[in-house]
């Protein structure tokens, strides 16, 4: 890796992060629940994106280089596996555990199927 596509990468990074503020923010002033729809929301579409970018990638549609500012740049700030656990973790402690159980495998479902989506439109092109 370069130093010029390190630094593109950290800055794809830092705005991955903010729009994730972004997106969760918003999700969270018009749902108001315990439950994490916001971060669930947020990992599915993540998910979804990096599947369209990696088969985008793999069908020579986009260079691997800006795959790798998109996928690990900017959707690896965007998504987020330890808030997801994190309040998986505060749901237990608050003896919610049906629904912790059901934000960790609804999360894991949605996000994978969402991937698999995402690779299968990206690679259609």
């Amino acid at each position: 890796m370069t130093l010029p596509l390190f630094i593109v990468v950290v800055v794809a990074g830092g705005l991955g992060a903010g729009v994730r503020f972004v997106v969760d923010g918003l999700i969270r002033s018009r749902i108001r629940t315990a439950f994490p729809w916001a971060t669930t929301v947020v990992n599915v579409s993540g998910s979804f994106a990096l599947g369209v970018v990696i088969g985008a990638a793999l069908s020579n549609l986009l260079p691997p280089e800006l795959a790798v500012v998109l996928g690990t740049g900017f959707l690896g700030g965007y998504t987020t596996f330890s808030t997801a656990s994190y309040e998986s973790v505060q749901l237990i402690r608050q003896r919610r555990l049906a629904a912790s159980l059901v934000s960790g495998v609804l999360m894991l479902v949605l996000s994978v199927a969402a991937a698999a989506l995402g690779l299968w439109l990206g690679s259609a092109f």
